[in-house]
């Protein structure tokens, strides 16, 4: 035999070995994949759902069909991020991501003027001034004088406020049926203890400001954001109407928002 042939025969069980592990990746990877493909065949109509309640929240001019587009976009990051071995069911760690994946491209339409932007600008300024000026939560009475608006004037303002308020609150502390937050799931696995420490205090300064609250507005941003009610739903919960209910939960997230402002050494708005 020569040494050609016999430094074939060595490298052949080599070979055979590195195509064997190549043939494995292959096969992992289809096996992948087809996980993939059946949990977005299987979810497509929790993409639906979703949207369809957001679109209530929005202006006319934002479609439906838009948001089930770029949901199932986050639908399928979903499903190729998730791993079963967490134990976190599929469609609760899908419905954080389809839900960010829309509200991010909502923000990025910008379709809101540069006036509405200004009216919520102005609205949180009065409410952050009247708080340091009073030492308490103000009250609309104090918050409309402040603005120089009549009761009309402000509950229109208040709802014209309502349609900037993308997903501004999340149920952040909510369990899921492994023991883990909301907030944990939606951090990215690639994300620095940094990053991961400042989620943590934002979440610690929200549990603090939704306890300085007005009660009435506490509970709506409960029922709303935890239990997913509509206005109209929260309306009849409470006993006032539903344009009313939209005026209470733009007020909420506006005190909300000062009071992060502030916790967090931001600026005041001016």
């Amino acid at each position: 035999m020569t040494t050609a042939r016999m430094a074939r025969d060595r490298e052949m069980p080599q070979r055979r070995v590195a195509v064997d592990a190549g043939a494995v990746n292959v096969a992992a990877r289809t096996t992948d994949h087809a996980n993939r493909d059946q949990l977005v065949m299987e979810h497509v109509g929790l993409v639906k759902s979703l949207a369809q309640r957001l679109a209530q929240r929005l202006p006319a001019q934002v479609e439906m069909t838009d948001l089930v587009s770029v949901g199932v976009l986050g639908l399928i990051d979903a499903a190729t991020r998730y791993k079963a071995s967490t134990g976190v069911p599929f469609d609760a760690f899908a419905r954080r991501r389809v839900q960010g994946a829309m509200l991010d491209a909502l923000r990025d339409l910008d379709w809101a003027p540069r006036s509405l932007r200004k009216l919520r600008r102005d609205l949180d300024a009065a409410v952050a001034r009247l708080r340091h000026e009073l030492g308490r939560e103000p009250n609309e009475d104090e918050i409309a004088a402040a603005m120089g608006y009549s009761e009309t004037e402000y509950a229109r303002a208040l709802e014209q406020v309502r349609s900037l308020e993308l997903g501004a609150l999340r149920q952040l502390d909510a369990p899921t049926p492994d023991g883990t937050t909301l907030i944990e799931l939606c951090i990215d696995p690639d994300e620095g203890p940094e990053a991961r420490l400042e989620r943590t205090e934002l979440r610690a300064h929200l549990a603090r400001a939704l306890t300085g609250l007005p009660d009435r507005e506490r509970q709506i941003l409960a029922l709303y954001y935890e239990e997913e009610l509509t206005m109209a739903e929260i309306g009849e919960v409470i006993g006032v109407c539903e344009s009313r209910v939209s005026q209470l939960r733009s007020l909420a997230l506006s005190r909300l928002r000062t009071s992060l402002r502030e916790a967090l050494g931001q600026a005041r708005v001016q």
